[in-house]
């Protein structure tokens, strides 16, 4: 089985996240890591397992991803395993403002899973979040490590 892992990155942590989360999804034939410029929405149904992710901006995804996901056609991930992820800054400890944009909007990989859901896509995990430290980072420590984990907990049949 085939996994593609596609994301958008601003400061280069979504980036990062992605990388480490190819890296964890081991037992799969081929693992592809695109950028969302790089990736054909009309194609995803030629992989067993399709990850999207993106940082979060005002509680949802890039424009670039949303316009990826909206290129997907209906139905187009029938059949194929999703899951989701985001960056962004953790509401703990930041003060009241932060916690309540957070409260408020959320986070992306949320509003990416339901999309991917929609589009015929069987959900395989919830939608994760990775932590940057401040707007443009650095990820907290530890987080790429944890992206590896997590992709390779991922059900590989």
């Amino acid at each position: 089985m085939k996994a593609l892992v596609v994301y958008d990155s601003v400061y280069g942590n979504t980036e990062k996240i992605a990388e480490a989360i190819g890296k964890g999804l081991l037992g799969f034939e081929q693992v592809k890591v695109f950028k969302v410029n790089e990736a054909d929405p009309q194609y995803l149904d030629e992989y067993g397992l399709v990850i999207v992710g993106s940082p979060t901006q005002a509680g949802r995804p890039l424009p670039s991803v949303q316009e990826f996901l909206a290129k997907i056609p209906s139905g187009g991930l029938k059949e194929v395993k999703v899951a989701s992820f985001d960056t962004g800054m953790p509401k703990q400890g930041k003060g009241w403002f932060l916690k309540l944009v957070v409260k408020i909007l959320g986070y992306a990989a949320p509003r990416i899973a339901k999309v991917l859901s929609e589009k015929g896509g069987k959900l395989i995990a919830e939608p994760q979040g990775f932590y940057v430290d401040d707007k443009e980072g650095p990820l907290l420590e530890g987080e790429e490590a944890r992206a590896t984990e997590w992709a390779t907990a991922l059900p590989k049949e």
